[in-house]
Parts: structure tokens; sequence; C-alpha cells
């Protein structure tokens, strides 16, 4: 009886101590924290943290309460590029490596060391293929035996894997083989039209991973040395039609983050196509609020749009002139400038474009700068150095927040505008900027 109080004593610390999730970083001191998250496919959960130690190791015990799936470890920030999956099933331990020059590499998992090594198989038939095109050989015993290696490779994997939560990636990672000789035109239009075919957007597993963002921005940004608008439109629409119906929250997360590349690779009509097309509708199925202003203010904002109207009420050429900015008529192009006094960049920039436009005919262009601080000393006083600019400032009550409408998230930021008030350009830089001033 006392051997059995014990034993039922000892029991609890078994069943909730059964495995681990531990490393090592390299190197050591540029890490403190392992934050370890449980992903799902509406985001990530905060589940524990461990310190890394002189030798960069971590340790954090995983207890039975803990899901299996798909976990991220975070190690710095910021966390949605210092990041890494890895897969948890629950009945063996998980030990790693990770160095910043030589990157992740598993020393125990079965689940974690069969994916690494079948994609570094699958990596090196790539590349085998990539140097049979790029020579362009037309050795027909030879492409057979590529894609044979490729079959028998996947095939190998896909057994080993059997019963393995690692098999859905496996299968969704299938390759295109051709049945017979193909030359790189025909097979790369193959390749692009079954690069979905085996992925099952369904799968709880894949949307919990990077693996179905990835393999998606690869079809979409990675098929095409140079992409066009009509490309791009034509491969999200295939996208979709590979979702289906039944997925419209991971709809709604891939197309974001497609839609977020469009916007930084500047490509705003496939990025407003995304969104009339597919993404709008679905940010206010789901009553995504924030999302549909974020589309809303893009799209309002875009280059070829018209710049949304607010009430002029300055002193121009020692007149008050009263109007509004679609009814201003001073000049050929406009350049709307939302700054702040307070703002160390823009008191440095704002100098060198009055330079720039002090050189242009007044009537080819006319400054307006908006302040977004609302009106102070510090403003009233900055704006006699620029005589000839137009001078608005957020005023009144309730404020409007004029540059809120526009977007803008820092300051200075620079919308050139065509007599008609439509955006012709959102320079990043003062030198792309005076790049564009000097052309007009």
């Amino acid at each position: 009886m006392r051997n059995l109080i014990i034993l039922f004593l000892f029991i609890p610390s078994f069943l909730m101590a059964q495995h681990a999730i531990e490393g090592t970083f390299s190197p050591a001191e540029d890490f403190t924290y392992a934050f370890l998250y449980k992903s799902s496919p509406s985001g990530a959960s905060y589940v524990d943290r461990a310190k890394v130690n002189e030798k960069g190791q971590f340790k954090i015990e995983m207890d039975t309460t803990e899901a299996i799936g798909i976990y991220k470890i975070v190690y710095g920030v910021p966390q949605e590029t210092n990041n890494f999956d890895l897969i948890y099933n629950g009945k063996e331990d998980v030990v790693l490596q990770f160095s910043l020059t030589e990157g992740l590499e598993f020393k125990e998992s079965n689940e974690n060391k069969l994916w690494a090594s079948y994609t570094n198989s699958i990596e090196m038939i790539n590349r085998a293929i990539s140097n049979f095109y790029t020579h362009k050989s037309d050795d027909k015993a030879t492409f057979k035996d590529i894609f044979k290696t490729l079959k028998e490779t996947q095939d190998a994997f896909e057994l080993a894997s059997k019963g393995s939560m690692v098999s859905v990636f496996i299968k969704a990672n299938k390759p295109y083989i051709p049945e017979s000789y193909e030359d790189i035109s025909t097979y790369s239009k193959n390749l692009k039209e079954t690069y979905l075919a085996n992925v099952d957007f369904g799968n709880p597993l894949l949307q919990s991973s990077e693996f179905l963002t990835d393999r998606v921005r690869a079809y979409i940004f990675g098929m095409s040395a140079d992409a066009t608008e009509d490309f791009y439109k034509h491969q999200i629409d295939n996208l979709v039609n590979y979702i289906g119906e039944d997925n419209s929250e991971i709809k709604m997360a891939l197309l974001q983050a497609i839609w977020s590349n469009m916007v930084q690779i500047e490509m705003d009509s496939v990025a407003n196509y995304i969104s009339d097309t597919y993404l709008l509708a679905l940010a206010k199925e789901a009553d995504h609020t924030m999302l549909v202003n974020v589309l809303t203010i893009f799209k309002n904002n875009s280059v070829g749009s018209t710049a949304i109207d607010f009430p002029i009420n300055s002193e121009v050429d020692g007149k008050e002139i009263t109007t509004t900015l679609h009814d201003l008529k001073m000049a050929d192009n406009y350049l709307l400038i939302f700054w702040n006094s307070g703002c160390s960049h823009c008191l440095e920039q704002l100098p060198e474009v009055r330079k720039t436009v002090d050189q242009l005919d007044a009537k080819t262009l006319k400054v307006i700068a908006y302040g977004t601080q609302g009106e102070d000393v510090a403003w009233d006083r900055e704006i006699l150095n620029y005589p000839n600019f137009i001078h608005v400032i957020d005023s009144g009550s309730p404020r409007r927040f004029v540059s809120s409408e526009y977007g803008v998230e820092s300051t200075p930021t620079y919308f050139i505008l065509d007599k008609d008030k439509k955006i012709m350009a959102k320079p990043d830089s003062l030198e792309e900027l005076q790049t564009l001033l000097n052309d007009l």
C-alpha cells in the first residue's frame, strides 16, 4: 500500500512533463529569450518562454495539456521575421540548433527531421532540373532519369511519413512530374498549372503553418521573372479557385498577405484588384472593420485616384483665399506635403524641397503644406520660412484629421497631383521626390 501511495504521488509529475522543446542558439550573445507560440488557422497564442543561457541553450517543458500541432519559436524582433515553425506531435522531444548564419537544424524529432530531409532532397533534384534546362539540354535519357529520381524520392518520403503529421506537408508539396520529355516552355506551363493542385487549403495543419503562405507567395511571385499586371491577376484568380468556397478565413488571410506584398512593390492596380474582387467583401463578411478601413484608405489614395478633397483657408501672395483642393486652379501640378513642425525629418527635408521647387516655374507646380499637429506657435513660426507654400492645418472642432484619410503613417509624406488633382506619384524619399519634380 505504501509503495502504491508513493507511485500515485509521482504519476502527475510523469504526466505533466513528458516532453520538451529545447535547443541551442548561435551566436549565444545575440539571443536572450525563446518564446513559444501555438499556431492555429486564426493566429498564434502564447504558450511559454525560456531564457537563453550563456551557452545559447534554452528548454521549454511541454505537458500533456499542450495540443499537438504547429508551434512557433520567436527569438527576436520584429517577431514577423525572427521566428521559425516546428511540428510537435506530443510523442517525442524536439531538439534543435539555430544559427544566424547556418539556419535551422533538428537534432531530435522524427517529424521535423523527416521534413528537413525531404525538403533538402527535393531542393537537390530541383537544382538538377534547373541545370538541365539552363544548359538547354535535350537529352531525353537524362531528363527521364532526373524525373524518375524525383518520383522515387517523393514516393519514398510519402511512405516513410505515413501516419505522421509531416505527411500532410509532404503530400501538399508533391511536385509536377512529366510523363515524357517536355521542353522548358511546356514544363514551365504545366508546373504553373499544377503548383497548387495537391494543397488542401482546408487542412488545419497547413493553415497553421508558414508552408501555406510560402507556397502561395511562390505561386504568385515566383512563376515569372517579368510578371505583368495581367499575369498577377490571372494567378490570383487561379489561387481563389484552388482555395474554394468553404475556406473564407484562410482565403482572407492569404489574400491579405498578397495584397500587402503588392503594396510593397507598388503594384497599386493589382492590390486594388485583390481588394475590389475578393478581399473587401471577405473583410466585410467577417466584420473586420480595421481591414475594411485599410483597404478603403489605400484605394482612395492610390496612383490614378482623385485626391480626397479638403477645405483650404490660407494666405497666398498676400491675399486670403478660401477654396477647396478640388477647386484650386493655380498650377499644372501640385505637391501635397503632410508634415509636422515637431518632426526632425520634416525640418530637414522641407528646406531642400523649397530649393527644388524654387527652380521650377510658378505655373508648373504649387506646394500645399498640410500640418498634422494642430495649430500652435511652432507651426506659426515655421511656416514663415515657406512664404510661397499654401499652408493648411487640421483645425476646428472636432478636428477632421485629413492626414488619416490620406493614410499618412509618418511625416513627411508626399503626393504629386496633376491639375485635376489626380494622384500621379507617392514618392517614398526626398531623392525620389526631387527626381520627379525635376522631370516636371
